[in-house]
């Protein structure tokens, strides 16, 4: 494809903050790294952290930032190239012309197993060993990979796919255009044990879980059901591998939640909320609209709006910071403490 081609079919006629190089017109066979990138491909430099690249990439176009003097290096190297205020977001623009995930062509194989009560839309794969069961309804162009089981009366919208061996549990709503990694577990009983002079009582799990249009889980993640009521995702909130969403947990829109984060049950999440890797919410906590918790927080109460947490338990992040500084003073500070100390003493 050519370099005038994509950006063509990138259709950015209408942002007047993008320009590109008249100068050059390279055939472009596929995305690469900047710093793996080989001739006939397209790559990209997000910032100034990666603005050495343009000297050394040996890519044949560059999507670039707003900056004449990488666009004029480009030029003298003769790299066609093409400027964005989000070169990162043209880049996965980018990618998608020249790969999609791989999508089977509807039929229903002869080893999946199909209640005679569940309703199947037009157009929807289900693959071999499926278990679709009783009054289960799927629209139109889902995508259903082998060995996935759905457990009764579930509701799955239009354009989901559900990838290999995960499980849908019973009541569970999944919207429109989200998508469910192998191994994931989508309302499966949430952890309810009451204590008693006997031992532990099993609190069953009644309620059901909801997930909005575009919602993304990664594999092996696992959300809930309550004992009643609901677990909620917003839309377009995404999931990443190996997270847990405690039962009773509500969920925003647009959230993004890395590798390894748990939370108890009954969270309040609001939107556009971020979770790094392996952040911990206690039970109940609630986090507010825009707010970021950086790796492995431990999240003990409620963190307002926008508000930036780390540490363990969580505290502003511009407060842990300065106390950061102070940790490796701490033996230089005890030392001058005890001479203190031994002086008041005398």
């Amino acid at each position: 494809m050519k370099f005038s081609e994509i950006v063509q079919k990138l259709n950015l006629t209408g942002d007047r903050s993008l320009t590109t190089s008249s100068a050059t017109d390279p055939e472009i066979a596929g995305p690469a790294a900047v710093d793996e990138a080989v001739s006939a491909t397209i790559s990209y430099i997000e910032g100034a952290k990666f603005a050495h690249y343009a000297a050394s990439t040996n890519a044949s176009a560059l999507i670039l930032p707003l900056d004449e003097s990488l666009q004029t290096q480009c030029n003298d190297r003769n790299i066609a190239w093409i400027a964005a205020s989000d070169p990162r977001l043209l880049f996965a623009r980018t990618i998608a012309l020249f790969y999609q995930p791989f999508r089977p062509t509807a039929e229903i194989h002869p080893s999946a197993i199909v209640h005679p009560s569940a309703q199947i839309g037009e157009n929807v794969y289900i693959g071999p060993h499926a278990v679709i069961q009783a009054g289960v309804k799927i629209a139109s162009s889902v995508c259903i990979h082998p060995n996935v089981t759905i457990y009764p009366d579930v509701e799955i919208g239009e354009n989901t796919v559900l990838h290999a061996n995960c499980v849908i549990h019973e009541r569970t709503r999944i919207g429109a255009n989200c998508t469910i990694h192998s191994g994931a577990v989508i309302g499966s009983e949430g952890f309810g044990f009451v204590p008693s002079a006997a031992g532990w009582v099993k609190m069953e799990q009644s309620g059901c879980t909801v997930l909005e249009d575009g919602v993304e889980v990664g594999c092996n993640s696992t959300i809930d059901r309550p004992a009643v009521g609901e677990t909620r995702i917003g839309q377009n909130t995404k999931i990443d591998n190996l997270v847990q969403v405690g039962h009773g947990c509500q969920v925003g829109k647009n959230c993004a939640f890395a590798a390894h984060v748990g939370m108890a049950g009954g969270v309040k999440i609001g939107n556009n909320v971020i979770l790094a890797g392996q952040v911990g919410i206690a039970n109940q906590a609630k986090i507010g609209d825009g707010a970021i918790a950086t790796a492995k927080a431990g999240i003990h109460s409620d963190v307002p709006a926008g508000a930036i947490v780390t540490g363990v338990p969580a505290i502003p992040h511009k407060l842990f910071l300065k106390a950061a500084a102070i940790y490796n003073r701490l033996p230089e500070m005890y030392q001058s403490l005890r001479q203190i100390q031994r002086r008041l003493d005398r």
